[in-house]
């Protein structure tokens, strides 16, 4: 049973600054989360505070997701740079 995938208004923000300047790094991000669907927990993915919210990285870019089981969908809240 796949997730329905939906963005929260600020981590669609953060995605439409962030494409202006890395397309390719978006691309993965997009890729990343769009695989959530299929496995909300992917390996490389940890609890965040709580078993249903978790943080994902990919490249160089940090993804903060919900699960929520009983709707069956995944929010993501927010998207950021990963410090370095």
């Amino acid at each position: 049973m796949a997730y329905e995938i939906i963005w929260e208004p600020r981590a669609t923000n953060a995605a439409v600054r962030f494409l202006k300047e890395d397309p390719q790094g978006l691309a993965a991000v997009y890729e990343a989360v769009d695989a959530l669907g299929e496995n909300p927990r992917p390996r490389g993915s940890f609890a965040f505070g709580s078993t249903d919210v978790r943080r994902l990285h990919s490249g160089d870019y940090r993804v903060l997701y919900v699960i929520e089981e009983t709707v069956i969908r995944i929010v993501v809240t927010s998207l950021g740079r990963v410090p370095g």
